[in-house]
């Protein structure tokens, strides 16, 4: 393993995640916790008619890197649509497991390189992306049902 892992960078990020309280009346919401790590990741979501992001609000318990992760979400999702998030966090997997070239385009998507190495942190990183897809993915669920 190289380098340090908790650099500065990641530490400014990890104190610094916008949408960090629970919405009253979301759409849809996923609770998903780590089997590696036991990181917790509670995200709640408001979709607009398209689909996108209107509001979201995110209960982070992890480490510094899947804090920073979800602050890095956090600034980027508004707008956005489930379909975007995958896009963004599996391209984030692909480079941390080596096999793509950038993080992605968000800014301070390359301070997750750190972790490159620590395959550990891995999931901590991707699950509050996986959250907010999930939560997504409840929303729809329920507009169809309805």
């Amino acid at each position: 393993m190289s380098g340090v892992l908790y650099t500065r960078e990641i530490l400014r990020l990890a104190v610094s995640i916008p949408n960090q309280q629970r919405l009253d009346k979301p759409d849809g919401t996923a609770e998903l916790r780590s089997r590696t790590c036991g990181s917790k990741v509670t995200a709640d979501v408001m979709l607009g008619d398209d689909g996108a992001l209107q509001d979201i609000g995110l209960e982070i318990s992890a480490c510094a890197l899947g804090q920073a992760s979800a602050a890095i979400l956090g600034a980027q999702a508004i707008g956005r649509t489930a379909a975007d998030i995958s896009a963004v966090r599996d391209n984030l997997a692909a480079f941390l497991e080596g096999s793509g070239t950038s993080p992605g385009e968000w800014p301070d998507m390359d301070k997750l390189a750190a972790a490159r190495d620590h395959k550990g942190r891995h999931a901590a990183i991707l699950l509050p992306y996986d959250a907010v897809i999930a939560a997504c993915a409840n929303a729809a669920a329920k507009r169809k049902a309805a």
